[in-house]
């Protein structure tokens, strides 16, 4: 059963994502056209609004998750997501596409609540890292593709050929997903009726763990909503080699996320979060002051390896530090720090690219890394005497 979960987890993480990266990579084409997209600022509402939608939606799902088979969510989140995405290709106004953005944002509420619970339930103890770096590979994964195939198709087609694409491509990945576990039930497991006080008693037990989910979610929004135009207006990179460039550095954090568990059981958990924040802050701000195109994708790229051993590392945290029947909400928390820090930062960083430059919002959060990555620097010894808990 647990190989079956795993497996739909997988593909159903790895159409999710792809669906996430899909619309932003049609924005610096729309941009460019001075087509629904007029200023940087109009970017940084679509996501900062998406991100809030997504944030309130989590906590609901979290709520009901133990009363609603997951199969039956996942089904409900795919179909969703591929109507969304097709839909949007009617639009004509801003107004329009924040509509249908924010009902997709909606579909995309599932997976980083329930589906990482059910996978941290289903793989205890030991194999928690194999698990979370499988699952976490299959979502970067899914990402490199969507970025490589919208790149090329919005510069060679029109910026609604993408869209139409994957959402044929989450049809198909989701209907896979949903027959591996047709049969498998989740209403037998133990179910809990989390209130206020479960939620407070969930977020006391990861707070440690907070700053970790606060910056990643300010690199992945930053990154999928801005590296577009960064690439794409700084450096004059068509959009079709802009969209293999972020692949590629998606596609290098797919590999390190596949590698964690190996990593993790030679290494140490702790050394490879720790080292992680500071890998990726070192090279956020290389890529903040990049005078050429060259220096910039080579920051690019290592600041992928690290950043994307952070989110592995601190779900396995998570996974094993919280109790079962809290899982649910301990995903759902901390996924919605990532939301809530990326909706304040992706807003911020519209005003900032409009006024100082496209460049300015990884400098920025270079700076927040900075301070987070001193944070664990002093409480190592805090996290090393969990893990021993945990273990």
């Amino acid at each position: 059963m647990k190989n079956k979960v795993l497996f739909s987890a997988s593909l159903f993480h790895a159409l999710n994502d792809a669906a996430t990266v899909t619309i932003p990579m049609i924005f610096p084409l729309l941009y460019t056209q001075q087509f629904i997209i007029k200023k940087y600022f109009h970017i940084g509402i679509l996501s900062n609004l998406g991100l809030l939608v997504t944030l309130l939606f989590q906590i609901i799902i979290a709520n009901i998750s133990g009363k609603v088979e997951h199969k039956f969510m996942l089904l409900v989140s795919y179909i969703g997501i591929c109507l969304t995405l097709s839909l949007i290709t009617l639009s004509s106004t801003f107004a329009t596409l924040l509509f249908i953005y924010l009902t997709m944002r909606v579909f995309t509420s599932f997976y980083h609540s329930v589906g990482l619970a059910w996978v941290s339930k289903s793989h205890p103890s030991q194999g928690i890292d194999f698990a979370m770096g499988i699952q976490g590979g299959s979502g970067n994964l899914g990402v490199f593709l969507a970025f490589v195939s919208s790149g090329y198709l919005a510069q060679n087609f029109n910026w609604k050929v993408p869209l139409l694409v994957w959402a044929g491509m989450a049809f198909f990945l989701g209907s896979i997903s949903f027959l591996a576990v047709r049969k498998t039930s989740t209403l037998g497991e133990e179910v809990s009726n989390p209130d206020f006080s479960s939620w407070m008693k969930t977020l006391k037990n990861i707070k440690i763990y907070i700053p970790g989910f606060v910056f990643g979610g300010a690199c992945w929004g930053t990154t999928v909503f801005y590296a577009p135009s960064l690439l794409n207006h700084r450096f004059q990179i068509p959009l079709g080699q802009t969209g293999l460039y972020l692949a590629l550095w998606i596609g290098v954090g797919t590999v390190m996320t596949y590698l964690f568990g190996l990593l993790s059981r030679h290494l140490g958990r702790l050394k490879i979060s720790v080292s992680a924040f500071i890998g990726a802050t070192l090279f956020l701000f290389v890529l903040g002051i990049a005078p050429s195109k060259e220096l910039a994708l080579v920051s690019l790229f290592f600041f992928g390896a690290f950043l994307f051993l952070v989110y592995p590392s601190f779900q396995s945290f998570v996974g094993a530090d919280v109790s079962p029947e809290n899982q649910a909400q301990a995903f759902s928390l901390a996924a919605n720090v990532q939301m809530v820090t990326g909706a304040i930062v992706v807003l911020a960083a519209g005003y900032l690219s409009d006024r100082f430059g496209i460049n300015s919002p990884f400098i920025l959060i270079g700076i927040l890394g900075g301070v987070i990555s001193v944070f664990y620097l002093l409480k190592r010894s805090v996290l090393a005497k969990k893990l021993f808990v945990i273990r």
